[in-house]
């Protein structure tokens, strides 16, 4: 079980929402650094242990500096990404870049930045070559196909546009070392928001066992895998987080069989989670504008999918909360929705809530991973505000919400005045 707590009170979103207007995503540092604490524990037994925090999941720098300081790189799929990890005071091997379909530009950038550059394809070393030349530590991304299964976000491994084949792997490597390239890494990622902690044990001893085999037919030493990221959280209440310590305790048997036993040893272990590093201690924060009864209750927020597509996009559960009604019975069955022009920009579905009234605050849970992070603008919606809740009780901003004059600024109307459409 997991109680849907929250880490402020209605007074204090009060106060917040006077000075930033709802919707806003607000993230509970204390409770981040902690996990990230928590983690970099659970696998203290690794030398040289590293999570690199997927950027995608929340690319904000105050959060890339938090976790910088707590002793976490940032893995990197974008040019943008790259930038952005760079200037929150990363540096060197403390980025990771594992893309795909990569333009020559951000294999420049990577290099320029001496980020660890992880390849999605055989084809990748001699485009990288010949734009921004080998570097000597480089890492292929592994598909195992129908060796192993997916999950319902990330789809099955054999249907997937990402990494190398096992045969590829061999040929890759082989080329790498004929090159000159003396540092070698290996990686996977293959699940996304997965709960079943035997899941991540069975990935990291695939690649062990991997390893080994590579090792010892091309006569190269591994200095990492990185078993990725995918490990899920507890959307619902009735669900469990993954124990980590399990995970941690699966992987370390793993690893002294193979690895040790095999006198491959040190090989470093690194991950890239990104979900579970901030996914549950962000929350949306909106306010409901409307009440419609028609064919079913519909509760309109101010905030909408531009805000948090998940619900739209998966059909993913989001717990929500509404501020001063914790512990109100739910009486009524709703339909949480924006005010986007698509039916789907719904919250929550036939969801059984206290009775809401207009102004009330309502709280959706577990948007601190790819939930700003996802915001669009279609219709002409703004992207919300990000605030960071201090362990002092201080809120900052960390990103101000998007403006009309955002939304306008990549138009040339200027030009317009001279444009004839009879022309």
């Amino acid at each position: 079980m997991n109680p849907k707590s929250l880490p402020f009170t209605k007074d204090q979103i009060v106060r917040i929402a006077g000075r930033h207007p709802t919707p806003f995503h607000i993230y509970d540092e204390a409770a981040i650094r902690r996990n990230a604490r928590d983690l970099r524990k659970a696998f203290s037994w690794a030398e040289g242990f590293r999570e690199y925090f997927a950027v995608k999941a929340a690319p904000n720098p105050y959060l890339l500096k938090l976790f910088r300081e707590e002793g976490i790189g940032a893995d990197c799929s974008s040019l943008a990404e790259l930038i952005l990890a760079e200037r929150s005071g990363l540096t060197g091997e403390e980025i990771m870049f594992t893309s795909n379909d990569t333009p020559a530009g951000e294999f420049v950038k990577a290099r320029e930045f001496g980020a660890v550059i992880n390849l999605d394809d055989i084809s990748h070393i001699d485009f990288l070559d010949r734009h921004a030349g080998l570097p000597d530590l480089l890492s292929f991304r592994y598909n195992p196909g129908p060796l192993r299964s997916g999950n319902a976000i990330i789809g099955t491994p054999q249907d997937a546009k990402y990494g190398l084949t096992r045969q590829q792997l061999f040929e890759g490597y082989g080329i790498l070392k004929e090159r000159g390239v003396r540092r070698f890494g290996l990686h996977t990622m293959i699940a996304s928001n997965e709960l079943d902690p035997r899941y991540f044990i069975a990935t990291a001893a695939m690649l062990f066992d991997l390893v080994a085999v590579l090792s010892r037919e091309l006569d190269i030493r591994f200095e990492f895998v990185n078993i990725g990221g995918g490990i899920g959280i507890p959307y619902r209440p009735e669900e469990s987080p993954v124990d980590l310590a399990a995970v941690s305790a699966g992987i370390r048997d793993a690893y002294d069989k193979t690895i040790r036993a095999g006198g491959l040893d040190p090989v470093r272990l690194y991950m890239e989670c990104g979900r579970i590093m901030t996914g549950p201690y962000g929350y949306l924060v909106s306010t409901v504008l409307h009440q419609k009864h028609i064919y079913k209750h519909y509760v309109g927020l101010d905030a909408c999918m531009a805000n948090l597509m998940r619900p739209a996009l998966y059909g993913a559960y989001h717990h929500l909360t509404v501020l001063g009604k914790e512990f109100s019975p739910p009486v009524r069955m709703y339909d949480v929705t924006g005010s986007l022009c698509e039916n789907n920009d719904k919250f929550a579905i036939d969801r059984m809530l206290p009775d809401i009234e207009i102004g009330d605050i309502v709280v959706i849970h577990d948007a601190g991973a790819h939930g700003h992070a996802m915001g669009f603008n279609y219709n002409g919606k703004l992207r919300s505000a990000e605030l960071l809740l201090r362990a002092g009780g201080e809120t900052i901003l960390i990103r101000r919400a998007e403006t009309v004059d955002d939304y306008f600024a990549t138009l040339d109307f200027a030009g317009l005045k001279n444009f004839n459409a009879e022309d």
